[in-house]
């Protein structure tokens, strides 16, 4: 009978190849919120909730994210008929889809090698949807744009990773810096770790409406020096997690910031189509930088788009993508040899960045609904955003500046010393365990400011403003209760 060696187990065989001291070091130090506990422990209350069980609060309000459709939102019929016809072909069949709908099909698939949208493109994209994303940013911006310079890519997110790819290099023993705004979007501090590069951290002003200060820009860039390179300055705009808007001035400023200091913009622009305040505008940092004329017209730029956001919110379909100014040739060409070596970004992620350049026009079948549903969308979030900003000022011990653009507010909390004194007690973050707390007792999740690196001293949570208005006001009442109860506890 052969004896069975199934269970035995030898020294060599337990131990791994990679352990925590032989991983990537740079993966060690990433840190990133998502999953947040926050979120985790709100699925698990909505799940009790669908399953039957009973809490205080009839529903989990999900305000974590800017994630429209996981709130509600409804997708855009144009973009989706299309995205159904050209994954079924067949579709195209039926006469009661609206003819603009049928062909822009037909183009998108007389543009995919082998007809179908399951076949790899150019690695930077099918060159059809950088022509038409060329011309939108054209004429949004009344400067002509050269479709070379568009790299589409798996969400904005992809772009900004390759571009700080290519500057993660430093001509002296310190490492590479990238200059990030706090409080952030974490994204930015997760790709300087895993990419080994310093984190040059600079503060938006929230006492003016969390503007971009020149000074505070030259504080931290001469502070960094000692530690490293300085090579990118990183700029959100409309900004997340604030809310706000950058001036047409303060764009000037930034760039001519950036000429004297010798670094390279990475603009993230994804919000440009929310701005709900009427005497602000969206102004490209490419628009600032080609006006103000040599020398800065010259200057390097990158920027990123997505259709994750703005009224589209099509997060899960991946789609963005990375425009390149000024670069030199050379340089350009290692970026697009780096991008080929992930073949290409989702297919449907390139047509959704197409589609959003190549919208229906007046007298199209489909012109009059798409942009019903269009308006809808941002009329919801206009009335949100002025809304929220005047329910959270109404809140005693927590206030807020103007939400003017993007998909978030960015309150501060002014906790009492004793709740402070609480939640270190337990190791935990203030506005953490009052995130935590605010799910437990009334269903609405937000996410901590401490996940966004608040200033030392400060706290606050973010929340988005995507839900039905209904929602909202519910929201803001459970909040007001919620913020009241805590204030009397541990006064």
């Amino acid at each position: 009978m052969q004896e069975d060696k199934s269970n035995w187990k030898t020294e060599e065989m337990t131990e791994r190849v990679i352990t925590r001291k032989s991983v990537n070091q740079n993966i060690t130090k990433l840190e990133f919120p998502w999953p947040s506990p926050i979120l985790t422990r709100s699925y698990e209350i909505l799940r009790e909730i669908e399953q039957g069980g009973t809490r205080e609060f009839p529903e989990v309000l999900l305000l974590h994210a800017g994630n429209p459709q996981e709130v509600g939102q409804k997708p855009l019929t144009f973009f989706r008929q299309v995205i159904s016809a050209c994954l079924y072909p067949d579709l195209m069949e039926d006469l009661n889809l609206p003819s603009d709908v049928r062909e822009k099909a037909k183009l998108i698939l007389r543009n995919c090698r082998g007809h179908s949208v399951g076949a790899y493109s150019d690695s930077p994209g099918i060159e059809i949807f950088r022509q038409e994303v060329a011309k939108f940013l054209g004429e949004r911006d009344g400067i002509p744009r050269d479709y070379n310079n568009i790299i589409l890519s798996s969400g904005a997110t992809d772009g900004i990773k390759s571009i700080l790819m290519i500057l993660n290099h430093s001509k002296s023993e310190k490492p590479p810096g990238i200059m990030i705004p706090l409080p952030q979007y974490p994204l930015y501090s997760a790709i300087a770790k895993e990419y080994g590069m310093y984190e040059i951290y600079y503060f938006l002003d929230e006492d003016n409406e969390w503007a971009l200060s020149i000074q505070e820009l030259k504080r931290a860039i001469n502070e960094a020096r000692a530690y490293c390179e300085p090579r990118a300055l990183a700029v959100i705009n409309p900004g997340n997690p604030t809310g706000s808007v950058l001036t047409y001035k303060n764009i000037e400023d930034i760039v001519k910031f950036a000429h004297e200091e010798r670094i390279f913009i990475v603009a993230d622009e994804v919000y440009q189509d929310n701005v709900f305040v009427e005497d602000m505008n969206f102004h490209s940092f490419h628009k600032v930088m080609s006006k103000m004329g040599t020398p800065y017209s010259e200057m390097e730029l990158a920027s990123v788009m997505s259709a994750s956001k703005g009224y589209i919110g099509e997060c899960g379909m991946r789609g963005g993508c990375l425009e390149v100014f000024n670069l030199d040739p050379d340089v350009q060409k290692m970026l697009f040899k780096a991008v080929s070596a992930h073949l290409c970004p989702s297919i449907l992620g390139q047509i959704m960045m197409y589609l959003l350049s190549s919208q229906p026009k007046p007298g199209d079948p489909s012109f009059l609904l798409f942009e019903k549903e269009r308006g809808a969308i941002l009329q919801n979030m206009k009335e949100n955003a002025t809304f929220l900003t005047e329910a959270l000022n109404n809140i005693k011990g927590m206030k807020c500046n103007k939400v003017a653009g993007a998909m978030y507010a960015f309150p501060q909390l002014l906790l009492p010393p004793k709740f402070i004194e609480k939640a270190k007690s337990l190791g935990q973050e203030p506005d953490f365990f009052y995130c935590m707390e605010l799910v437990e007792k009334t269903g609405i999740c937000s996410l901590p400011g401490s996940q966004f690196l608040n200033k030392p001293g400060t706290y606050h949570i973010r929340m988005t403003f995507l839900a039905p208005v209904k929602n909202m006001k519910a929201m803001a009442i459970r909040l007001k209760e919620f913020h009241e109860k805590i204030l009397a506890e541990y006064s």
